[in-house]
């Protein structure tokens, strides 16, 4: 079957565009308007990812994306948004989405973005079907659940944050260069800046940290990055 994509854009024209396009890629396709219509479709079932404008009539697409999040955090969604600031990019991130493509738009970068999304939630439904722990020190991650501790404390992370570190964590001990860890967070169709991981690879060591401890994500310069146990 077919995977199902939920259109969520206030501009019939675009919507319209989005609707011909996915369709004719092979995809099944429903449209809203609005948040509020938007979230009884979505809480009928069956989506498997959401291109999402941030800007709607009513509930915006940021609160649709904080109430999707509460309760799901394997479907993809993606924001449609004009603004251009890496400052709302890395927040609708934060938030749960897991890409972003800035109005105007191609389409087939928009087709690539969707696949690799797609194709990224693929993987982790499979890993979900798995209830293991990695670990490496006191430092733990915990693939079905979600979790992540380091001693005895909770560790707090972004769904970006924990995909970055569960992927560093699966790969211990091995030199990771930008490109793979691209490839395996973002997806191989991501058109982004490879900054994009030293700045998430920032936020990681910092939540990570325990002050007086070793740390466990190391720089290998001018190559990328290894996590492992300090000598």
């Amino acid at each position: 079957m077919s995977e199902y994509i939920l259109i969520v854009e206030d501009e019939d024209k675009i919507a319209r565009v989005l609707e011909i396009e996915l369709e004719s890629e092979g995809y099944r396709v429903a449209k809203a308007g609005n948040g509020l219509d938007a979230l009884e479709i979505y809480r009928a079932g069956g989506i498997d990812l959401i291109l999402l404008d941030v800007m709607l009539p009513g509930m915006s697409g940021i609160e649709l994306l904080r109430k999707i999040r509460m309760n799901d955090s394997q479907i993809s969604i993606l924001l449609l948004t004009a603004r251009g600031s890496i400052e709302d990019k890395v927040s609708g991130l934060d938030l749960g989405a897991n890409d972003y493509i800035t109005k105007p738009f191609v389409i087939e970068e928009l087709l690539a973005r969707v696949r690799a999304a797609l194709r990224l939630r693929t993987h982790q439904m499979e890993l979900v079907a798995t209830d293991e722990w990695l670990s490496v020190g006191n430092l733990q991650l915990n693939e079905s659940t979600r979790e992540v501790l380091r001693g005895d404390d909770t560790i707090d992370l972004t769904r970006r944050e924990f995909d970055l570190l569960m992927y560093l964590m699966k790969n211990k001990r091995q030199v990771l260069d930008r490109e793979q860890i691209l490839s395996a967070v973002w997806g191989y169709d991501y058109f982004g800046d490879t900054n994009v991981i030293d700045v998430y690879i920032r936020y990681v060591r910092k939540k990570i940290h325990h002050p007086n401890e070793p740390e466990f994500i190391h720089t290998v310069r001018g190559v990328g990055y290894v996590l492992k146990e300090s000598p």
